[in-house]
């Protein structure tokens, strides 16, 4: 076993490495089926395999990225602070609009998932597909769910958000910047909002606030519909 391999200056260095190269890609592209998360994640999970890396390892060696994680979405706050006078006007619209939008994600959810015969634990993991990974993850302990497949189902609900996302908007003709970034975070949490910062930030800041918004009212809404449509 090489221990360079399993060090976490080797490890930091072939995820960054990754990651920027997939960036360079994407740039060069502009293709969405080439976003950096898309292309980043697979790439990485063929590489350590390759090498023979545990994802126990990985795991520990990459613990600085996710520790960065929070003070990244704190840093959001900046954003909204700048943005203060649109979330003063637009206050009532903004929580309006991303209650409906917990309500129909979460129904739309359950419904589809018993029209196709999923049973109770794979429903409670869908339920917060909309929700920032680690409320995800609690909420779907806390409902009987799996984390892990809660975990995977958000990631790849916000990878198709962030990639699909801007293209729908446009194509239905929505050129609200408010409107967009609402959308974006509170469909998308995360990885929308890194995309809704590339729209502008306008579109960041309200996507920044969508995703706590969002993950407050599904934690709230999730065992009341439960409650409704007898689960």
């Amino acid at each position: 076993m090489n221990p360079l391999l399993h060090s976490e200056i080797f490890i930091l260095t072939l995820v960054t490495g990754v990651y920027l190269a997939a960036l360079w890609l994407y740039r060069k592209t502009r293709l969405s089926l080439l976003h950096p998360l898309l292309v980043s994640i697979p790439v990485l999970a063929l590489g350590i395999r390759f090498l023979g890396i545990p994802f126990a390892t990985f795991e520990a060696g990459s613990r600085i990225i996710n520790f960065l994680l929070g003070p990244t979405v704190v840093a959001l706050g900046y954003l909204l602070y700048e943005q203060r006078e649109h979330l003063k006007a637009n206050g009532i619209s903004i929580l309006t609009s991303v209650f409906v939008g917990s309500v129909i994600g979460i129904v739309s959810v359950v419904l589809i998932a018993r029209w196709m015969g999923a049973d109770r634990t794979l429903i409670a993991s869908l339920e917060p597909k909309s929700v920032t990974t680690p409320i995800a993850m609690s909420i779907a302990q806390r409902s009987g769910g799996i984390p892990a497949i809660a975990a995977v189902v958000v990631i790849v609900v916000g990878i198709f958000g962030g990639i699909v996302g801007p293209f729908i908007l446009d194509r239905l003709g929505i050129r609200s910047r408010i409107a967009r970034g609402l959308a974006l975070g509170s469909a998308a949490h995360g990885l929308g909002t890194a995309r809704a910062m590339e729209l502008g930030a306008i579109e960041g800041a309200i996507s920044g606030l969508a995703i706590g918004v969002m993950g407050i009212m599904t934690a709230i809404l999730i065992p009341v519909i439960e409650w409704l449509l007898n689960l």
